[in-house]
């Protein structure tokens, strides 16, 4: 299966083309917000680097949140753009989740932690299972950094994103020595990621409807405010 997937939800943007497991192009930009300016070369660069046509890809993938209001949109709309181009199935990945794919398996917890602004986190947990794949403790939240606690006392946490750097020093203090930051190399969502769990979702038959799907913003009443300027 050939997977063309792009994450646009953070500070960086990425884009990865893979064939089964094998990763054909991997590229991470780190070029702050401004996605609609490199996403769509970049998709370009990926395919014209490869000699793949857009008409040969399976399946696309691509963040669907929580994350960027505005990086989110691009994304979105790219998609469509895309799904016009090619008519193929596309597989809407959680950007935490992609982002805790960064963390090799292990017996600790994993707490995706991105920036959400205004003070905030968003955050889900993780845990790799015997079968070496790694699946959901919960849902996707938005909440203060202050109200995260390690709900199992003798369990360790692995703490990764763009959030778990920016309030480092919070979890170090409040969770030693259980609390671990990832190194920096593994903070941002890498594209292949989003592939590798698009296929899954494909695998499941939890595809999105391509004309009609939204991000999800968790703060809701923001993005329609943000929408609506």
């Amino acid at each position: 299966m050939l997977i063309l997937a792009f994450d646009t939800s953070g500070k960086t943007a990425s884009v990865a083309l893979i064939r089964d497991d094998l990763i054909l192009y991997d590229v991470l930009i780190n070029s702050g917000l401004n996605h609609s300016e490199v996403l769509l070369p970049a998709i370009h660069q990926a395919l014209a680097q490869t000699g793949i046509k857009i008409t040969d890809i399976d399946l696309f993938a691509c963040t669907i949140g929580p994350g960027s209001f505005t990086g989110l949109r691009i994304g979105a709309s790219t998609m469509k753009g895309l799904i016009l181009a090619a008519q193929k199935p596309v597989a809407g990945v959680s950007s935490l989740e992609a982002l805790a794919l960064n963390i090799s398996p292990t017996p600790k917890k994993i707490c995706a932690l991105m920036d959400a602004g205004r003070g905030q986190v968003y955050i889900a947990y993780f845990k790799y299972e015997k079968n070496g794949l790694m699946e959901r403790v919960d849902e996707d939240r938005v909440l203060n950094p202050s109200q995260i606690k390690i709900e199992v006392e003798e369990e360790e946490v692995i703490f990764v994103g763009d959030g778990a750097v920016k309030f480092a020093d919070l979890l170090c203090r409040t969770h030693p020595p259980k609390a671990a930051i990832a190194p920096t190399a593994k903070q941002y969502i890498r594209a292949s990621s989003v592939a590798l769990l698009g296929r899954r979702k494909y695998q499941r038959n939890e595809l999105v409807d391509a004309s009609t799907f939204i991000p999800v913003y968790l703060r809701s009443h923001d993005a329609h405010v943000k929408k609506a300027s």
